[in-house]
């Protein structure tokens, strides 16, 4: 593993540990030519996964711009980083299940907007309104309508 600071090729592994969900291997590692410490994830891949976009275009799965997406609509949300972790995991964990390395992006915004409705309704809104390409305030009036209507049926 590369060092982060200065780039040295041989970096130690000083402590091992899996995270709090069993799904990925913590390791904390040191540089011995610079003395820089830094922490990285080690996750199970079980295939190469490809995105297919609205246009055709493919493109390589990340599952970083996953997170920074999820993490953008959560911003100033009160909710823990882990259940955001957990359910990120889970969405990971199911397009990788599906069986199939050529993914459509539609399969993994509506996934991402099931996550983020359980999470948190106003991530939700948010995430919907770049996802769904919002024009006017009708559109979030929908999605609103969508969501109080949700609720009615799960308070009865």
């Amino acid at each position: 593993m590369r060092c982060p600071y200065c780039s040295n090729e041989d970096t130690q592994v000083k402590d091992s540990r899996p995270t709090e969900d069993n799904t990925s291997i913590r390791r904390r590692r040191a540089c011995p030519a610079c003395g820089g410490r830094f922490t990285t994830f080690e996750r199970v891949q079980l295939r190469e996964l490809t995105i297919v976009k609205g246009s055709g275009r493919r493109v390589p799965f990340e599952r970083d711009k996953l997170m920074r997406s999820v993490q953008v609509a959560m911003r100033k949300r009160p909710v823990e980083a882990e259940r955001t972790e957990r359910m990120v995991s889970g969405i990971v964990r199911r397009l990788e299940s599906m069986g199939e390395t050529e993914i459509p992006a539609q399969v993994v915004g509506e996934l991402v907007m099931e996550g983020l409705r359980t999470l948190d309704d106003i991530a939700y809104v948010r995430f919907a309104s770049v996802y769904k390409d919002f024009r006017e305030a009708k559109d979030f009036e929908n999605v609103i309508g969508e969501l109080s209507s949700t609720d009615d049926e799960l308070d009865d």
